[in-house]
């Protein structure tokens, strides 16, 4: 079995030290907002064609399956605070090579993600109000982010909080809405027991559900490549990064 090496103080001449900026809450906004743009916004509606009425069981259990995740990157984030994240922690218990192929499935990963909901965004979304091509208004939306990005990560993590305000903002809108919609009985509480459709049975509801909503819940792994930025990463860590999973699963 392998075995993880003890770390090596960061700031030695060979690995300097990032600046560390990065405040509980920042951080916290840094994951909460990582997982609500694809979680709620862009997946809720599959998952709910998916399961039918009863959405909220392949949600809860696409979120004990991400606790389980977030629980291990808990653990090695505080213990290997380094920006490197997974292909860090890989190096160092399989060697160079796992850690680059650790590295690269995490790129590819991030590149697909973030192509997906920039395409989102300048089709479902932006449409809504006016009507542009698609491919432009997701490579100049990804082009401002990259910018913001390059300017600093406590000018990006602070515009990062505006646009999670605006998301949390939005999906208490939907809240107000529902509850409303059942107190003036034009809803109906009996279908949040119908499980699976009439294509689909309540096991296939359930796995077919969950898989869709566990890319829900994850987002959170990007964000232990922050951690050499974040001032106090031992308490930090895992302060933000289970509050955000609760906050997310109460959405």
């Amino acid at each position: 079995m392998a075995r993880l090496e003890t770390p090596q103080s960061a700031g030695t001449p060979d690995t300097p030290a990032l600046k560390r900026a990065l405040t509980t809450p920042l951080l916290y906004f840094f994951i909460l907002g990582d997982v609500l743009g694809a979680g709620v916004y862009v997946l809720v509606g599959q998952v709910a064609a998916d399961a039918g009425g009863a959405v909220w069981v392949p949600l809860a259990v696409a979120l004990l399956l991400a606790m389980l995740t977030a629980a291990s990157y808990a653990e090695l984030a505080t213990k290997y605070p380094r920006a490197g994240g997974a292909s860090h922690y890989a190096t160092r218990a399989f060697g160079p090579f796992a850690g680059f192929v650790a590295g690269f499935c995490m790129l590819a990963a991030g590149i697909v993600s973030v192509a997906a909901l920039a395409r989102g965004f300048g089709g479902d979304y932006l449409s809504a109000f006016v009507t542009l091509p698609v491919g432009l208004v997701a490579v100049l939306f990804l082009a401002l982010l990259a910018l913001v990005n390059a300017r600093g990560i406590k000018e990006s993590t602070r515009a990062n909080v505006v646009a999670t305000v605006v998301e949390v903002g939005g999906l208490l809108v939907i809240v107000v809405l529902g509850a409303w919609l059942l107190l003036r009985g034009d809803g109906d509480v009996g279908r949040l027991g119908q499980l699976g459709t009439p294509e689909k049975g309540a096991a296939a509801a359930v796995l077919s559900g969950s898989v869709l909503a566990y890319y829900s819940f994850v987002g959170f792994e990007t964000s232990v490549n922050v951690a050499e930025e974040t001032r106090d990463p031992r308490r930090s860590y895992p302060r933000a990064l289970f509050g955000a999973r609760g906050g997310e699963g109460t959405e």
